[in-house]
C-alpha cells in the first residue's frame, strides 16, 4: 500500500525536497512525482531508493541515476539530453531541499537556460527547521552554508558576515562545531545570542540556546554526532540608535502594553531589555 498516485507529469525537471530525518516528513506531491517521473536522479541513489522502499514506490523498470558534487559536465549533458526528449525528471537531494548547499544548482540552471520547465515540490529544510525552534529572530536571516575548514579562512569568512542585519545560519560538521563556535566568539563576540540544532527531526534531536560564549563553553569538551546547524543572532552594537528604537516602540505601543511592546522590540532587535524598557518609559513620559 502506498500513498503515492501515478500522475501525468509535464516534461521538465522537478526538484524534490526529501526528509532530513523522519521519513514521513515527505509531501504527498513529492511521492506522486517519484512514482510518476520518467527519470529519477539523486545526490545519493541509495538514500532515494531507501526512501522509495519505505513508501512503497516501485521503480517499475526505471533506474536511479547519481548526480552529485563529483559528477562531470558530460553527465549533466546526458540528463539534459533526456529533457530534450520530452521526459519528466525528478531530482532529489540526499536530505532536505535541493540546491541548499547541494549540487543540483548547475543542473537547474542549465535546464532553465535550455528552456525546460524547472519546478519544485517543496518540503523539509534544515535551515527553516532550525530557525523555527532556535528562539532567534526570523524576520530576516542569511544562510551562510558551510564555512571553510581552516581556522584562518573560517575567521576571515565570519568577518564578512559581522554586519549582516539578520540571523546567520550555518551548516557544520559535528567534529568542527566546537572550533567553529570558538572562532565565532572571536569574530562576532561572545555576547551574541546563538543556537545549536543537531539531528533535527531524528530520535536524538537536540537544541542548545544561549550566547556564543555559553555554547562554546558547553561544547568545548563534548563529542557530538549527527548533522549540525549553528545560528547566530544579528549584531546589535551599531545597528540601532535611540531614534530607531523609539520609532519601533511608538508603532508597537499603538494598541499594546508597554510590557508587550518592549518584548516585541527586544525580539526584533536582539538588544538588551533594560535599554528598550528605559526608552519606552521615556517615550511614554514625553507623550
Amino acid at each position: 500500500m502506498t500513498a503515492a498516485n501515478r500522475v501525468k507529469l509535464a516534461p521538465g525537471l522537478y526538484f524534490l525536497a526529501t526528509p532530513i530525518g523522519t521519513a514521513r516528513d515527505i509531501t504527498l506531491r513529492a511521492l506522486d512525482i517519484l512514482a510518476s517521473a520518467d527519470v529519477l536522479v539523486a545526490e545519493d541513489t541509495r538514500a532515494l531508493r531507501r526512501l522509495m522502499d519505505i513508501h512503497g514506490i516501485a521503480l517499475e523498470g526505471r533506474s536511479v541515476v547519481a548526480y552529485h558534487d563529483h559528477s562531470k559536465a558530460t553527465h549533466r549533458d546526458r540528463l539534459l539530453a533526456q529533457l530534450e526528449e520530452g521526459q519528466s525528471m525528478a531530482y532529489a537531494s540526499e536530505a532536505g531541499t535541493p540546491l541548499i548547499a547541494d549540487p543540483g544548482y548547475q543542473l537547474g540552471r542549465a535546464a532553465s537556460e535550455a528552456g525546460h520547465l524547472v519546478t519544485s515540490a517543496p518540503g523539509p529544510s534544515a535551515v527553516l527547521a532550525a530557525l523555527s525552534i532556535s528562539g532567534l529572530p526570523t524576520d530576516s536571516f542569511f544562510f551562510a552554508g558551510f564555512a571553510p575548514n581552516s581556522t584562518g579562512q573560517r575567521q576571515a569568512y565570519y568577518r564578512t558576515l559581522v554586519d549582516i542585519p539578520g540571523t546567520l545560519v550555518f551548516y557544520e560538521s559535528p567534529n568542527r562545531t566546537a572550533k567553529a563556535l570558538r572562532d565565532m566568539e572571536a569574530i562576532f563576540g561572545g555576547d551574541r545570542q546563538a543556537a545549536m540544532a543537531r539531528e533535527l527531526t531524528k530520535k536524538f534531536e537536540e537544541v542548545q540556546r544561549g550566547t556564543v560564549s555559553e555554547l562554546a563553553q558547553n561544547l568545548s569538551e563534548r563529542t557530538i554526532k549527527g548533522e549540525v546547524v549553528l545560528l547566530v543572532a544579528r549584531g546589535t552594537q551599531d545597528s540601532f540608535d535611540d531614534a530607531d528604537i523609539e520609532k519601533m516602540l511608538a508603532e508597537e505601543l499603538d494598541g499594546a502594553s508597554v510590557k508587550d511592546a518592549v518584548a516585541q522590540v527586544v525580539q526584533d532587535t536582539g538588544l538588551p531589555r533594560r535599554r528598550i524598557y528605559q526608552l519606552a518609559l521615556e517615550l511614554n513620559k514625553r507623550n
